[in-house]
């Protein structure tokens, strides 16, 4: 399909060239469609749903990077931690600290979470309740997880001054909390926000990681 192949040249280069990495969303897309960009050379892909993810791994290559998107709930962590080489909706304590007990000595690389857009039915913590969630752990320190930056999505809005403020704000969370919390840590690093419609804005406001399905691969399928 020499339609995919350029498109995912382009755009990967555009990432690329920006000093951030892409990651595929395949979330419905089927397999063979992933198998097509793997072998292009692309290894970051993104799902959202554990059942869908459990069932991609298992017949996909084993040196795919898994970036786990969606909302995680606690009573999948056991499922998901060992399929994913980044969580980035790290949006509790509770959450990592059951992480950290079902990492079983290895170690769990996750984003926080932050809510910056409009709409309330996005999850994310705020700097509020962010900053407690990092002054309890400073206090009994997480033992397998490790906090690698910060993760946002940005109000569903044409208005690109709006979703560029909301970058804006999620750049300067990151800065904040890297200069409070770790910042003799050079591991975090990462600032995720940005996906199909809105990436090139994100691209401008600092993102490290883009969340791009749409743009690439076409409408989802969910039949």
């Amino acid at each position: 399909m020499p339609k995919l192949s350029d498109d995912y040249s382009t755009l990967s280069r555009e990432v690329a060239a920006a000093g951030a990495r892409l990651v595929v969303v395949t979330k419905t897309h089927p397999v063979e469609l992933i198998q097509e960009l793997y072998d292009l050379g692309h290894r970051d892909f993104g799902e959202n749903r554990v059942a869908e993810l459990e069932e991609k791994h298992a017949r996909l290559p084993k040196d795919i990077n898994w970036h786990f998107i969606g909302h995680l709930q606690r009573n999948k962590v056991k499922n998901v931690l060992p399929l994913v080489s980044l969580i980035h909706s790290g949006d509790s304590l509770r959450l990592l600290r059951e992480m950290d007990k079902r990492a079983d000595d290895s170690r769990v690389d996750v984003l926080l979470q932050y809510h910056i857009a409009e709409e309330k039915s996005k999850y994310g913590l705020t700097p509020e309740s962010g900053r407690e969630l990092l002054e309890s752990i400073r206090k009994e320190p997480l033992e397998n997880v490790r906090i690698l930056g910060v993760m946002g999505m940005a109000t569903y809005t044409d208005d690109k001054e709006q979703v560029a403020q909301e970058f804006r704000t999620l750049h300067e969370i990151y800065s904040s909390v890297k200069a409070e919390y770790f910042e003799e840590e050079p591991t975090f690093s990462e600032i995720s926000m940005g996906m199909s419609g809105d990436y090139e804005v994100a691209l401008q406001q600092g993102s490290t990681l883009v969340r791009i399905g749409s743009l690439l691969l076409g409408k989802r399928n969910y039949d």
